[in-house]
């Protein structure tokens, strides 16, 4: 017989209401959820439980996680359970991530978020090569028709959490350690300023969506995991745009975090 559950962790389902029964057991999954009744990490009850709880068949239960997959809340390991999804473990700090003092003590802007947080970056899938610039990109960078594309996955501790694009001008990036698969401590933005090219500003355009078969496979996500789609361009003193990164990133990897002038 399939042990009852602890008293109060999950309510009764309301006969009276209109609302489908596999969504009334998703509503309560989710509200013991945000409760902190489930934990990031923790496993949720079986469906043999919840059957016996709601008095239900498995193909309800099994509706009722399907729901809450799709809204990124738990995933499911085949043979174990369904889990609560751990929340996003890294806060990226709009205004802190690219300033000056991090690329002159020799860091990226990815390794100074997995110091944050006390985990190990790595960079792999490293592809370096000039190609034919996109309409959007040579738009973004001044009507230029070649540029060079440095393209890279970065995991933290060893899992897949964003896939980025940078693309520079041909006259800037070709023949520098820029078109190196190592660009050195800094990385491009600190090679960029030793060039002459000093940084004023970025632009970012942010939008989450759905993910493509490929960023699927790429970042390795879960089934209903959105991703988070930025697009930053980089200014120098000049006013030139000497860099567009087109970055993809999983969702449930980050936190975007943003202070605003007040005036």
């Amino acid at each position: 017989m399939t042990p009852a559950l602890p008293s109060g962790q999950l309510g009764d389902l309301d006969p009276t209401s209109d609302r489908a029964v596999f969504r009334q057991i998703a509503d309560q999954l989710r509200e013991a959820i945000d409760r902190g009744r489930f934990r990031e990490g923790e496993k949720l009850p079986s469906e043999a439980e919840l059957v016996d709880h709601y008095g239900v068949s498995r193909m309800t239960v099994r509706n009722s996680f399907s729901i809450l997959q799709g809204e990124g809340l738990v995933h499911a390991e085949h043979g174990k359970g369904v889990f609560v999804r751990p929340r996003p473990p890294v806060r990226r700090l709009a205004s802190d991530r690219f300033a000056r003092r991090h690329r002159e003590q020799g860091k990226s802007a990815f390794i100074v978020e997995a110091d944050t947080v006390g985990s190990h970056p790595q960079v792999d899938s490293l592809e370096v090569k000039e190609e034919k610039a996109s309409q959007d990109i040579s738009t973004r960078l001044g009507s230029v028709r070649r540029v060079l594309a440095r393209r890279r996955r970065y995991l933290l501790d060893g899992r897949p959490v964003e896939f980025a694009t940078s693309y520079l001008p041909l006259d800037i990036a070709r023949g520098t350690q820029i078109a190196e698969p190592n660009p050195g401590p800094g990385g491009i933005y600190a090679r960029l300023e030793e060039l002459g090219h000093r940084l004023d500003h970025f632009e970012e355009e942010i939008r989450a969506r759905m993910p493509s078969p490929d960023e699927v496979k790429t970042l390795r996500l879960a089934s209903g995991v959105p991703v988070i789609h930025l697009v930053r361009t980089a200014f120098d003193t000049e006013g030139r745009a000497v860099e567009v990164c087109d970055t993809v990133m999983a969702a449930d990897a980050y936190v975007l975090s943003y202070q605003l002038p007040a005036t």
